[in-house]
């Protein structure tokens, strides 16, 4: 496996196949995760798992939170449902808040970050489509959302992560992205 080959072919995945991902495999990612660089080994990173019936109560939240948002666009809230439905498994990932040091609280963020895209290389080489959802159904900068994990203290939502096998029809139909070369946003001193 070449990572550089790996990153230049990972992609976000939103359409998946009704296949329950095992709990092996969750686990896989959530060590891959804690591998990641941090700032003094802070370890900033927690997990919130959502399968069966709390990924069920998710739903319903992410239907109100859209509903108030969009009150008169009902096919994008039902095309951003099917997507919830669709996916097997979500993952929130939260980063820890250091009191009265925004620097390290920064920190944090950036290496929760980190975790993230560790976990989403490692869902591919696992066979696992992945995307990392900040806004929208992601509900990331909604209040409720935090209420919905319990309101963590000194905790902020990073992310949430939508896991599942790929739907491959869908994958074939997509495009290859175009990236602007490096050389383009470059500056050598």
């Amino acid at each position: 496996m070449s990572i550089i080959h790996e990153l230049k072919n990972r992609r976000a995945i939103r359409d998946y196949r009704k296949q329950d991902v095992e709990e092996e495999k969750i686990n896989f990612l959530l060590d891959a995760a804690t591998w990641a660089p941090n700032d003094k080994m802070r370890e900033p990173w927690s997990f919130y798992v959502l399968k069966g019936e709390a990924k069920q109560r998710y739903e319903q939240l992410a239907k109100e939170y859209l509903q108030e948002r969009f009150p008169t666009k009902p096919h994008l809230i039902e095309s951003s449902l099917n997507v919830l439905t669709t996916t097997p498994v979500h993952i929130i990932v939260t980063s820890d808040i250091v009191p009265n040091d925004p620097e390290a609280t920064k920190d944090n963020e950036y290496a929760v970050c980190c975790a993230i895209h560790s976990m989403w290389l490692a869902a591919k080489e696992l066979g696992l489509g992945f995307v990392w959802r900040t806004r929208g159904v992601g509900l990331v900068h909604d209040e409720r959302l935090y209420q919905f994990i319990g309101s963590p203290e000194n905790k902020r939502v990073i992310g949430n992560v939508f896991i599942g096998y790929p739907n491959v029809e869908k994958i074939t139909k997509m495009k290859q992205p175009k990236r602007t070369s490096y050389k383009e946003k470059t500056t050598w001193l």
